[in-house]
Formats: C-alpha cells, sequence, structure tokens
C-alpha cells in the first residue's frame, strides 16, 4: 500500500498539480494585497473617503453597544455584523485572480496555435494520368504501362 501510495505522489500531474497550488495561493496573496492596498484606497477616496474593509451592517450589539466606528471596535465588543466591505475585496480580488488566469490561458493558446505546423503545402505530384486510358502512370513516364501509348513530359 505504501509503494502505491509512494507511485501515486510522485507522479508527475500530482507534482505539477502540488507546485500549481503553492504558485497560485502566492499568487491569490499577492492579488489580496494589491486589492486591499493598492486598488481600493483610490476608489475609496473617489466615492467619499469610503474604507471598504470597514463596511459593516451590526445584526446584534456587542456588550458595549453602538454604534461602532469600525469595524475592529465592533469585532473587541462582540457585536454580530455582516461584513459586506470585506465580502466586496474578496470578490474584486477573484475578478482580478480569474481575468489573470484568463489572459494566461488565452495567452498559452496562442503559443499553442503557433507551435502546431503550419498547414502543409500541397504535396507535388508524383503520378499523373494517361490521357487516352486515363490510369495512373509515374509523373516521368513516357509511355503508359497500360495501354502503351506515348505520353509528353510535363
Amino acid at each position: 500500500m505504501w509503494k502505491e501510495f509512494k507511485e501515486f505522489a510522485l507522479r508527475g500531474n500530482v507534482m505539477d498539480m502540488a507546485v500549481g497550488i503553492i504558485i497560485g495561493a502566492a499568487f491569490g496573496t499577492i492579488v489580496k494585497s494589491v486589492v486591499e492596498d493598492v486598488i481600493m484606497p483610490p476608489i475609496g477616496l473617489l466615492l467619499g473617503n469610503v474604507d471598504f474593509s470597514n463596511l459593516f451592517a451590526v445584526l446584534k450589539s456587542g456588550a458595549t453597544s453602538g454604534p461602532y466606528a469600525s469595524l475592529a471596535q465592533a469585532k473587541a465588543a462582540g457585536a454580530v455584523t455582516i461584513n459586506y466591505g470585506a465580502f466586496l475585496n474578496t470578490v474584486i480580488s477573484f475578478l482580478i485572480v480569474a481575468f489573470a488566469v484568463f489572459l494566461m490561458i488565452k495567452g498559452m493558446n496562442q503559443l499553442k496555435r503557433r507551435q502546431e505546423a503550419p498547414a502543409a503545402a500541397p504535396a507535388v505530384p508524383t503520378t499523373k494520368e494517361c490521357p487516352h486510358c486515363l490510369s495512373v502512370v509515374p509523373l516521368k513516364a513516357t509511355r503508359c504501362a497500360h495501354c502503351t501509348s506515348e505520353l509528353r513530359s510535363a
């Protein structure tokens, strides 16, 4: 059983998948940082100094009643909240990752199409038809092997 597991775990596809998952997780972290630290602050500024990560709705007040100035204060008070700002950040992160994957797949498909052999040039004919009996004879033949008619050189 151990031997079978080892063979499975060390197959090329499993290793490729593991590398893909690790790189994907790292890429996800980068995208999350881009969304939270680069994209959302200017959008929040344009919309009137809104910090999307602090957008939340209180369902139930905590030990100390609100209003809460930030999500951190609400959580510290033990309030039950719906964090729609964090959800919005996550959706934007997903869209960026999905678009990046789309561009990557599109690029890979273009490379694959370029690597595929272009349409082969039409094959040079090696035979011709005898004009008298319509038999197929070699291109260099001067007489038809079937009807012995003399053939013109092409």
